[in-house]
């Protein structure tokens, strides 16, 4: 009986040498953008439907583009329409990082992504300050509430844009399907936006690199940083913007401030914690609002969040900042 213990025990042990664990990759388009997913796992798992469906799942939920999605509805005025467990989650999250910072992280600000053109819907032509002002009163994350699962709006014409955590939330939820189908290494990147958990195929931290804010098109990298069961986001607006006629520049970063597609002396901000990527997500988009110097002030008083910055200085040069607890 010890005897045949000892060979089912060795047999065992044979069987899981031999599984060998490869690096699987899919590639594909979602939310406007391209995706990259990286796991290692021993069987070929039908990732690639099941990541699929998680795609519809926010485009049904969040998205502007599509209009029978729950989140256009709203925005059109109906108020019959429940949020799903998806669109709650992105919420709250939205109103949380909406106090933290100020309002700098604002999904109201929609109707004047539409307005400067950054938008689904029709730009309006020659926008001027009086305009701004006038869209301003329908600005403002305090003045939407999710109610029993539904969200009220203090005037109709507020339109949510979730865009600048959309990603991220995207992100999490690929993440999550990894855990729950106990897949222990894996990194989640769409438009930019990523998570890892573990090690790559070479047993080391999967590492990523931060791209300088280059408006020429071409590409080059300020640095490489390993993520450690970390997130990190990237917002900048060196690649979405406008040239008017006059040359000025319009960038898709709304102030929900002022109101005005201007460019503050944060050129790029990528932003990393053990938090949820949308968590991070939001946290870019504020600083790429909030400019470099309260970004810096921010990121002393949340010791949970690491950043790489890179802004302007007085002299008109381009310098990088690295947070306190940057350990890469």
């Amino acid at each position: 009986m010890k005897n045949c213990l000892f060979m089912l025990i060795l047999l065992a042990i044979f069987s899981c040498e031999d599984a060998k664990t490869d690096l699987k990759v899919i590639e594909g388009n979602a939310i406007g953008t391209t995706f990259t997913v990286r796991y290692l796992a021993t069987e070929a798992n039908n990732y690639e439907a099941k990541i699929d469906s998680l795609i519809a799942a926010i485009n049904k939920s969040a998205s502007t583009y599509i209009p029978t999605s729950d989140l256009s509805k709203i925005n059109k005025g109906d108020t019959t329409v429940m949020a799903d467990a998806n669109l709650q989650e992105v919420f709250i999250k939205s109103a949380k990082i909406f106090k933290e910072t100020e309002g700098a992280f604002d999904p109201t600000i929609g109707i004047l992504v539409n307005a400067w053109g950054f938008g689904p819907e029709k730009p309006i032509e020659n926008l001027d300050s009086v305009k701004v002002q006038e869209l301003l009163k329908f600005v403002g994350f305090d003045k939407v509430q999710l109610v029993n699962g539904r969200i009220k709006k203090l005037y109709p014409e507020i339109y949510l844009d979730f865009n600048a955590i959309a990603k991220g939330f995207l992100v999490d939820m690929v993440s999550r399907m990894f855990e729950r189908s106990g897949v222990a290494d894996y990194m989640v990147e769409i438009g930019g936006e990523i998570r890892a958990r573990g090690k790559n195929e070479k047993g080391l931290p999967w590492k990523i690199a931060i791209e300088n804010p280059n408006t020429d098109g071409s590409r080059s990298f300020a640095t490489v940083i390993e993520l450690k069961d970390e997130s990190i986001a990237t917002s900048g607006n060196y690649r979405k913007f406008k040239l008017k006629e006059d040359g000025t520049k319009y960038v898709h970063t709304i102030n929900p401030k002022t109101g005005f597609a201007k460019e503050s002396n944060l050129l790029s901000a990528s932003v990393i914690s053990k938090a949820d990527c949308a968590d991070v997500d939001a946290y870019a988009t504020a600083f790429m609002e909030m400019g470099f110097e309260k970004s810096t002030v921010f990121l002393k008083n949340h010791q949970e969040l690491k950043a790489f910055l890179i802004y302007v200085d007085e002299k008109g040069e381009m310098q990088s900042y690295k947070s306190e607890n940057f350990d890469n």
